[in-house]
């Protein structure tokens, strides 16, 4: 493991250097919230796509940790019910990235690149954003943090995706039920790098209090939000911005601490932990 790339993950972890600015998303008629830098032209932007029976406050301060890095993060707040249209998300999730190229944001002070588009979603948001990318050629990265199955399958949307691709799972749940982290990574059409992150859980990336703790969803979890802050950073930066210094994180060899290399085709699949969280939104999907 080299310096560099312990330093780059100590440097990403930490907020960057552009003052953050918070919108809505509605004034354009997308329920949701859009984060920026507080100026600059031809930025990246993604969609970001949130998890069962969340919503985007949950995700705040990784959404703020982009946008000090000068990304553009659109965060449809639709679809939260228990019974959720994962392909009404994926809409979503392409109708904030047209807002965020089709209009200026902030005080006439920023704009979006069109060729610097990405896609990212945390468990069922994971499984939209692949889907919305299978839909829109001219995304250029894709990361999906800790997977859920959706209806339609990622599954069955990945091999026409031909962008690099970042999938995350936790160590802790990467064979559970509501986890499919390996037959994604399998699927892709293009190149995805799949890591495990150490002592992480799926449900530890969401912010604060969730009521789907009442249902055994796990507590929020500091060190794998951290974590994930610096690895999604570095994937957006050295995909949509073409920054060599970070092409580290798309290498699927790079050691980065804190996480491993997980080879989908060399996975034996145990039988599937039983998770009633998953369970529940995999039945409630649509």
């Amino acid at each position: 493991m080299s310096d560099s790339v312990k330093s780059l993950m100590t440097e990403l972890a930490n907020r960057g250097p552009h003052r953050v600015l918070r919108g809505d998303l509605a004034f354009a008629g997308q329920p949701g919230a859009v984060y920026t830098p507080a100026e600059g032209f031809s930025l990246p932007g993604v969609a970001f796509g949130h998890g069962w029976m969340a919503n985007v406050d949950h995700y705040r301060a990784l959404l703020e940790h982009l946008a000090s890095w000068g990304i553009v993060v659109a965060a449809p707040n639709s679809e939260r019910g228990p019974v959720p249209s994962h392909l009404g998300l994926a809409t979503d999730l392409l109708t904030a990235l047209d807002i965020c190229t089709g209009v200026r944001l902030g005080l006439g002070q920023i704009s979006v690149n069109p060729a610097r588009l990405g896609l990212v979603g945390h468990g069922m948001g994971a499984g939209a954003a692949v889907i919305a990318a299978s839909q829109r050629p001219a995304i250029a990265a894709v990361a999906a943090l800790f997977p859920a199955p959706t209806a339609p399958t990622a599954e069955s949307c990945a091999p026409t995706i031909t962008v690099p691709g970042l999938i995350l799972a936790g160590a802790t749940d990467i064979d559970a039920i509501d986890s499919n982290a390996t037959s994604l990574a399998t699927a892709w059409g293009g190149t995805a790098v799949l890591r495990s992150i150490d002592k992480a859980s799926g449900p530890g990336l969401a912010e604060g209090r969730r009521v789907l703790s009442t249902l055994g969803a796990g507590k929020a979890e500091p060190k794998t939000q951290k974590t994930v802050r610096a690895l999604l950073t570095g994937f957006l930066l050295a995909t949509l911005t073409d920054d060599k210094r970070y092409a580290s994180f798309v290498e699927a060899d790079a050691a980065i601490p804190k996480t491993q290399i997980v080879d989908p085709n060399a996975v034996v699949e145990p039988p599937k932990k039983k998770s009633p969280v998953g369970q529940i939104s995999q039945l409630l999907g649509r």
